[in-house]
């Protein structure tokens, strides 16, 4: 179905709102597919992947069963919100209007207009961020990997059991969003789940990359037609508890799709998505004169 439906999907894209009035059919269950590939849990205590399927594996850090095996891209900050940072945050979130978003997520989005597929850049609407949550983009400078990190977007997504809340395998595009991608959790205990990825190299803007002189993987991610050449049919498994900061970047940022699992959303999650621009867009860069207002609406709360 091509149109867009009540409940904020369109396309392949579904829901179990939109499944059960329109009678969408799903393909098999994308987590049986997965399952049936060998998978690991990363562990944010150790910075390994160890073997496993059930997320609750990293809980046993130490002691972790089989052989730990390197995942670099990734960065986990358990508790970087306390319990009444993210309550309060929560309240002042469901103070603002929520939307409709596909796969039966809703969103609230600040940030600039983006066309991905002509590579264009507006500044639309955007007039900063909500005061409310200001306190969460202050203690990223608590955060080595993030104390030059420039916030141009932030994104709300809810995710709701009831709709079958989930996002399919997907690359954040690599035009306009800078290498870090960067995910609060604020309410719920869910999964990011990773999958190498094995397609065209214009897919996402991948080819973009190679010109970003500051991109540790100039070199390593889109020197061929293809953006990786992995063997392995694997899964990777990154916990995503309450209160929890998520940084992706580096080969897991480019090397691998992440989704969310339509099974790994059991109760109400909430989280905040934030995205800095590429280099041509900040200082010294080619096109820092079309980003300029946007990064000066990007220092405001409101």
């Amino acid at each position: 179905m091509q149109t867009v439906r009540p409940c904020g999907c369109k396309g392949v894209r579904s829901c179990l709102i939109c499944e059960e009035e329109y009678k969408i059919i799903r393909k098999e269950e994308t987590t049986s597919i997965l399952q049936k590939s060998k998978s690991y849990v990363y562990c944010p205590y150790c910075d390994k992947l160890s073997p496993g399927w059930d997320v609750d594996e990293y809980k046993k850090h130490p002691y972790h069963d089989g052989n730990s095996i390197d995942y670099p891209g990734v960065y986990i900050k358990l508790d970087f919100l306390n319990e009444d940072e993210a309550k309060g945050l929560m309240k002042a979130l469901d103070h603002l209007p929520w939307q409709a978003s596909q796969s039966g997520r809703r969103k609230q989005n600040f940030g600039p207009k983006c066309n991905f597929k002509k590579r264009k850049l507006q500044l639309g609407t955007f007039d900063g961020f909500p005061k409310t949550t200001q306190f969460v983009q202050t203690k990223f400078g608590q955060v080595p990997l993030l104390r030059d990190f420039n916030t141009v977007e932030q994104c709300s997504l809810e995710y709701d059991p009831v709709r079958g809340a989930s996002i399919d395998p997907h690359i954040d595009d690599c035009w306009i969003w800078g290498e870090r991608i960067v995910t609060v959790n604020v309410l719920g205990d869910s999964v990011l789940t990773m999958t190498p990825y094995r397609g065209q190299i214009n897919r996402y803007n991948l080819d973009c990359v190679p010109n970003y002189n500051s991109s540790v993987l100039k070199d390593d991610v889109c020197n061929n037609t293809q953006a990786a050449h992995i063997d392995d049919d694997v899964v990777v498994r990154l916990p995503m508890p309450a209160g929890s900061l998520m940084i992706l970047y580096g080969p897991a940022r480019y090397k691998w799709e992440h989704s969310v699992l339509r099974e790994d959303v059991v109760s109400r999650r909430v989280c905040l998505a934030y995205r800095e621009l590429t280099p041509p867009y900040l200082e010294n860069g080619e096109n820092r004169e079309e980003a300029s207002e946007i990064l000066r609406q990007a220092t405001f709360f409101w």
